[in-house]
């Protein structure tokens, strides 16, 4: 079954419930009494959703060239022990999320392509598969109650004002993720640094809590502590 058929009945529309109340997932992931048990629970898209606010003609170019940079999603490495790091990563990360995505190459295409696009907007991974888990639950075609679409659930006024305007685009994977990647990162600049501010303006819910404990509780499951083969452990 493709990413496609396995995914597009999950689409959560409007008032639907898909078994966990908003508050609910919330609490779950922040408490991470079972980290496990979370990412195998059906899952809402509960984005509260980005709020379109004006920018500076340099903030919009900067941004509109993050995005229309199509890079191909090949991560590049400097040293064999590089590459090797990133291989253990990998394999951790796509046993951890094969419940979520049974096929392999759904996983290594998925994976591959956060952990370039995380990189290149210079975003901690775990922080960015984390916030997927609690906005998307993993799932491409998600559709938020406020229109927030896809992994990163982003809104589709970001097309209009950095992309081309089509909105559709927002359930490709890879678009999605660079856009999610590109908004965080600005919004990690605005607020100077302050990841608990930049990830409750990614939500729409500025200054509140629940949100940004979600996500880095989400975080925690998506930790790497590599141990090079051979190494002993810990």
């Amino acid at each position: 079954m493709s990413e496609r058929d396995a995914h597009a009945s999950s689409v959560v529309l409007p008032g639907a419930a898909a078994g966990l109340s908003r508050r609910a997932c919330l609490l779950a992931t922040a408490s991470l009494a079972a980290p496990v048990a979370w990412l195998a629970a059906p899952q809402v898209a509960h984005a509260g959703g980005q709020q379109e606010e004006p920018l500076m003609d340099s903030v919009r170019t900067a941004l509109s060239s993050a995005i229309a940079n199509q890079a191909p999603p090949e991560p590049e490495f400097f040293t064999t022990e590089a590459r090797l790091h990133y291989l253990r990563w990998l394999g951790t990360q796509s046993d951890r999320l094969r419940r979520r995505k049974p096929e392999w190459e759904v996983r290594r295409d998925f994976l591959q392509t956060v952990w370039y696009e995380s990189k290149r907007a210079g975003l901690d991974v775990s922080l960015v598969l984390g916030l997927i888990q609690v906005e998307s639950g993993f799932r491409k075609f998600a559709v938020s109650s406020v229109g927030a679409r896809g992994y990163m659930q982003v809104m589709p006024f970001w097309t209009r004002v950095i992309g081309d305007g089509d909105a559709g685009k927002l359930f490709h994977m890879q678009t999605n993720l660079r856009f999610g990647c590109v908004i965080l990162r600005h919004y990690i600049d605005r607020e100077q640094g302050n990841l608990f501010m930049a990830l409750g303006r990614y939500n729409g819910s500025r200054g509140r809590s629940p949100y940004p404990d979600a996500v880095f509780g989400a975080q925690r499951s998506w930790a790497f502590a590599d141990r090079p083969a051979g190494a002993p452990a810990v």
